[in-house]
């Protein structure tokens, strides 16, 4: 089993909910627990839907130009996260008050669905290569769902403090590395 990639995935598709939450934080903005759980699932849904897709690709190809593939993908992918400009993410950091549509300060369980899907836009490319590499969907949901709702609840609660620390402030540059040296082990791996 790939526990170290299986680990390493669920945090570096997660940093970017830890800015998010510390943004929220900031702001005193709360994310109570069953926002949080919700914001989670979310992750959880569409990670599965990724990697099922992402092992439907080892049918049609071989099992070592899948992993190849994948790795490949993971590495593109981090060199991505760390070239681009992160829009959504750098939208939802400047200004966390937009998916607070009542303005009560509270992100509400249908406000968490909406946060929670474009927060897991992160998994998305990155399921797709881990399922193509072959590595367990469930332990790889899982990994992600954990990470996710601690990340975003470390996150919100020390807000002001940790936004001014170094993953903070290099949270999406540290992603994209991490998803970097997974796709190379992957590839050393095969």
């Amino acid at each position: 089993m790939h526990w170290i990639t299986i680990i390493l995935i669920g945090i570096a598709a997660n940093l970017d909910n830890l800015g998010i939450g510390l943004a929220y934080g900031v702001k005193n903005m709360r994310i109570p627990v069953l926002s949080n759980a919700v914001i989670a699932i979310m992750s959880m849904i569409v990670t599965y839907v990724a990697v099922t897709a992402g092992s439907t690709v080892i049918a049609y190809i071989s099992a070592h130009t899948a992993n190849l593939l994948g790795s490949l993908l993971l590495c593109v992918i981090g060199v991505w996260t760390i070239m681009s400009n992160r829009f959504s993410r750098k939208g939802i950091m400047s200004n966390a008050e937009l998916f607070d549509e009542d303005k009560n300060y509270v992100i509400s369980f249908r406000e968490a669905i909406t946060l929670g899907f474009v927060l897991s836009a992160n998994c998305l490319a990155g399921g797709i290569a881990i399922g193509a590499n072959g590595i367990s969907a469930i332990w790889t949901v899982l990994s992600i769902g954990t990470f996710s709702f601690l990340s975003v609840a470390i996150g919100s609660h020390f807000g002001a403090l940790l936004t001014k620390t170094f993953i903070g402030k290099y949270s999406t540059a540290i992603s994209g590395w991490l998803l970097i040296i997974i796709g190379v082990f992957e590839i050393f791996a095969i």
